[in-house]
């Protein structure tokens, strides 16, 4: 596949402008071909542009955080509100059993490792020097 890449983004057409936009999907090589090494990577970001709507639906209902303070607090609760609802915690019983100091709930990080183990999401990942084979 890398060869056929390389064949296929080495074209040289004469203008000038898409002779330069084939040598930067050239140079992205590696970035491009990285899902073939690793199918579980996602082929598109819609996840995350979800993610980025839901900040600007509660900004633009709330006015947006008066303060740093208030920035932070907004973009942390995010974060912890779509990782929980990603893993199929409840956000809730999550920040009810942190706050109470219950600590009866696994952290949202050991519940994302038991969850690629599980799912084997780090099988295709190679040692640190390895190259991949594509």
């Amino acid at each position: 596949m890398s060869q056929e890449f390389d064949a296929l983004f080495s074209t040289v057409t004469g203008y000038t402008a898409l002779d330069e936009r084939i040598a930067k999907t050239k140079a992205k090589q590696a970035q491009l071909l990285l899902v073939l090494a690793h199918p579980e990577i996602p082929l598109h970001n819609n996840l995350a542009e979800l993610g980025a709507r839901l900040r600007v639906r509660k900004r633009d209902v709330s006015y947006g955080p008066r303060t740093e303070t208030g920035k932070k607090a907004w973009d942390t609760f995010m974060t912890l509100g779509a990782t929980a609802k990603n893993l199929g915690v409840s956000f809730y019983q999550y920040i009810y059993d942190r706050v109470s100091g219950t600590l009866q709930m696994p952290s949202l990080a050991d519940v994302i490792t038991q969850q690629a183990e599980q799912r084997q999401l780090g099988a295709s990942w190679q040692p640190k020097g390895a190259t991949p084979d594509y």
